[in-house]
């Protein structure tokens, strides 16, 4: 299940991509079909290991045109272990909601990121999320829990903010929203042992797996209404290296 559109993210073959709190790795393993060189970071090293023994079985069943990963990384977002503009693309899906020091994290990204390098965010969308708080506590009242809902133009002011310029957005997974309305309905240390949220459960997996085409309209109809994600993506300006090039020119005239 992708969040990111990869066509908007513009990921070349050879592109060297971050994946940002990887977790089970769905966009990295996507990306790494796609031939980019993918270093998975997360701050839980046992999906870290799940993350690499997933990557090596499709190296080794030959699904990797290009080779393997770039590594995977444990570590914190608030300060990533790379040298400056080391990554062409940069995916950071779910990850900024539950960090307080948000636009720490994000100036760590743009550090990252090379100029002219694109990155997509995703975090949870405000009126689904809203529900969702409003539902269950223990849905956000955790340790490693959500720490803020955001509004679409608040997080569009933090990447412009860290020196991102947005270049477009969309929702997804509005057939996801109302699986987590029913986990907080009954309560999240509860959901689990729900019949409804089993049953529902089932059914995305079913859609899934089938993708049947008249249900993917549907979602994509739901999508700016119920998506239970924002996605935004951002480009660092390339003035640096047009400041470069000019510099260039003038030294060799």
């Amino acid at each position: 299940m992708l969040t990111v559109d990869f066509e908007r993210l513009d990921l070349r073959p050879g592109h060297r991509l971050l994946d940002l709190g990887c977790g089970g790795g769905r966009h990295a393993f996507e990306a790494l079909r796609r031939g980019a060189v993918v270093v998975p970071f997360d701050a839980d090293a046992t999906e870290l290991a799940d993350v690499s023994a997933v990557a090596g079985g499709m190296l080794d069943a030959g699904e990797l045109r290009y080779g393997a990963t770039g590594g995977v990384v444990n570590g914190d977002a608030l300060a990533l272990p790379f040298p400056d503009a080391s990554f062409d693309r940069i995916i950071a899906a779910e990850v900024l909601e539950h960090i307080w020091a948000d636009e720490g994290a994000l100036a760590e990204l743009v550090r990252v990121l090379r100029p002219g390098g694109r990155i997509a965010v995703t975090v949870p969308t405000r009126l689904p999320e809203r529900i969702c708080w409003a539902l269950d506590s223990g849905y956000h009242d955790t340790p490693g829990g959500h720490v803020r809902i955001y509004r679409q133009r608040d997080l569009e002011s933090k990447l412009t903010a860290a020196g991102l310029v947005p270049k477009g957005s969309h929702h997804a997974h509005a057939l996801h929203s109302p699986y987590w309305w029913l986990r907080c309905a009954v309560g999240v240390e509860r959901a689990d042992r729900a019949w409804a949220v089993r049953r529902y459960h089932d059914f995305l997996v079913w859609e899934l797996t089938n993708r049947p085409r008249w249900l993917t309209a549907v979602g994509k109809a739901l999508d700016p209404v119920l998506g239970k994600s924002l996605v935004v993506y951002s480009e660092r300006p390339a003035t640096e290296r047009a400041a470069t090039r000019k510099d260039h020119d003038d030294v060799a005239a």
